[in-house]
C-alpha cells in the first residue's frame, strides 16, 4: 500500500509539472517589432525600431512571410537549408517582426514586409494570445469562442494569416485574397494580438484545426 502510494504522489506531481508547462505565459516571451531594415545576413536581421536598433536570428521554424515563388526556390536548394533571410529581405524594406527571447537572443518567429515602418518604427508590449473556435470572420474582423466568452479582434492591412495554402498576399484589408479565403466559421485558430485602445488587433491568426 505505501509503495502504491507513493507511485499516486508521484503522478500527481508529475501531473502539476505538466501542467506548469504547458500553461507558461508564451506570451510574455513574444513581442512584435515594426520598422526599417538596416542590415540582413543569411541568419540575421537588424532593424531600426523607434529608437532602438533590433537584431533577431532566424532558426529552421522562422516563418518568412514572402511570395509562394519565393519560398519555392528556398526549399530546392540542397539539403532544405533553414530560411536565408538575406534571399528574401534587404536594407530599406519596411517589416513586422514577431520574436521570442531565449538564452539573451531575439528569435524571429515571423518577419513580414509591409507598407510602412509607422514613422520610425516601434516594438510593442508582449503580444497577447488567445484560442477558440472562429464564431464569425469578415475582411475587418474576426470573432472567437475562447473558454465560453467571445472575443473579438480587429483585422487589419498587416494582420498576418497562417494556414494552409496562405501566401504574402493574404492580407485582411488591402490585399489581394482576403482573409475569409483561408479563415472560416469552425476552424480552431490561434489568434496573436494587441490592445489598442478598447480594440483588440489581431497581429497574426494561425489557423490550427480547419473545419473543412
Amino acid at each position: 500500500m505505501e509503495t502504491k502510494t507513493r507511485f499516486a504522489t508521484l503522478g500527481v506531481a508529475a501531473s502539476i509539472v505538466g501542467v506548469l508547462a504547458t500553461a507558461q505565459p508564451t506570451q510574455a516571451q513574444t513581442r512584435e517589432a515594426r520598422g526599417t531594415v538596416t542590415s540582413v545576413t543569411d541568419s540575421s536581421l537588424s532593424m531600426k525600431a523607434g529608437a532602438e536598433v533590433l537584431t533577431v536570428f532566424v532558426d529552421s521554424d522562422t516563418h518568412l512571410n514572402v511570395r509562394r515563388s519565393e519560398r519555392d526556390i528556398q526549399k530546392e536548394q540542397p539539403g532544405h537549408p533553414s530560411p536565408r533571410v538575406n534571399s528574401f529581405f534587404e536594407p530599406g524594406q519596411a517589416v513586422l517582426v514577431r520574436y521570442r527571447v531565449e538564452n539573451g537572443r531575439n528569435v524571429a518567429t515571423d518577419i513580414a514586409r509591409v507598407g510602412s515602418a509607422g514613422g520610425e518604427g516601434s516594438i510593442s508590449n508582449p503580444a497577447k494570445i488567445s484560442a477558440g473556435k472562429v464564431k464569425l470572420v469578415t475582411v475587418s474582423q474576426m470573432v472567437i469562442e475562447d473558454g465560453g466568452r467571445e472575443l473579438s479582434f480587429g483585422i487589419t492591412s498587416d494582420t498576418n494569416v497562417l494556414a494552409k495554402g496562405a501566401t504574402k498576399a493574404t492580407k485582411a484589408a488591402g490585399g489581394s485574397t482576403p482573409i475569409t479565403t483561408f479563415v472560416h466559421t469552425g476552424d480552431m485558430v490561434s489568434v496573436s494580438y494587441h490592445e489598442a485602445g478598447a480594440k483588440m488587433m489581431a497581429s497574426e491568426v494561425r489557423v490550427t484545426v480547419a473545419s473543412r
